[in-house]
């Protein structure tokens, strides 16, 4: 359920964008930026949802694996980040194709960029940016865990039965194709490679550790180094 309407907000995103949506130099910043109050919105929803359902996750948190989970996470991270930094060191421009635009390289120049529709250093700035982080390293990191690991691994694997009752973490096959597969494609195209990679080590990560915080700490690492990036070499296409 998180996991569904913090989706649902993305749709009301792209419905808003293009019904009301107005990218003039003299539209209100709501209406050119309408991600600058609906990401926070959608933050917002998603935690209080979140902490609706907390009783119902068992996240088994611990030292041993939330050190592994940031590990993986940087790790993790660094193929998904690799991209865009060879795009740059190879001194490409414009859009690549060929096996260059299957991996995904990319300027990720253009996207989410709070000093663009409230000022460099603003109070406003700030308070987006830290809700953008906060979506990213807290919200993004616990909807999706809670799905793709603790919920989507089993239910691939037993969709006919009792799935609440496989453990966490099981090995399968299936499980690994179907959740990683689903998990590229809830990603952009220019993201399907790092996004394979991520998605093999969670995976890797889940299995070994049969630990859900573990898996919530790599992705909530892996989020705040991406956004990192992206604020410190101008990226913002990244997230």
């Amino acid at each position: 359920m998180p996991f569904g309407v913090f989706m649902g907000f993305l749709l009301l995103l792209q419905v808003f964008a293009s019904l009301f949506g107005w990218s003039h130099p003299a539209a209100p910043w709501w209406r050119h930026w309408p991600e600058q109050w609906i990401y926070p919105l959608q933050t917002l929803v998603t935690l209080v949802l979140l902490a609706r359902w907390w009783k119902y996750y068992e996240f088994r948190w611990s030292w041993k694996w939330s050190i592994a989970g940031v590990i993986f996470g940087a790790v993790g991270i660094g193929f998904w980040l690799l991209p865009t930094v060879m795009y740059d060191r190879l001194g490409l421009t414009g859009e690549t194709t060929g096996w260059q635009k299957w991996l995904g390289l990319a300027s990720r120049t253009k996207g989410f960029n709070p000093a663009e529709a409230f000022g460099d250093g603003t109070p406003a700035f700030w308070a987006a940016l830290v809700m953008r982080f906060v979506r990213a390293v807290v919200v993004v990191a616990l909807v999706e865990e809670i799905l793709w690991r603790a919920f989507m691994m089993r239910f691939v694997v037993d969709w006919e039965g009792d799935y609440w009752k496989r453990p966490f973490g099981e090995p399968s096959w299936k499980s690994y194709a179907i959740v990683t597969a689903l998990f590229m494609v809830a990603h952009a195209p220019v993201d399907y490679a790092g996004a394979f990679v991520y998605g093999s080590l969670t995976y890797l990560l889940c299995i070994w550790s049969k630990n859900l915080g573990a898996c919530v700490i790599m992705h909530g690492v892996a989020n705040l180094l991406m956004g990192l990036f992206a604020i410190g070499y101008g990226k913002y296409g990244l997230w």
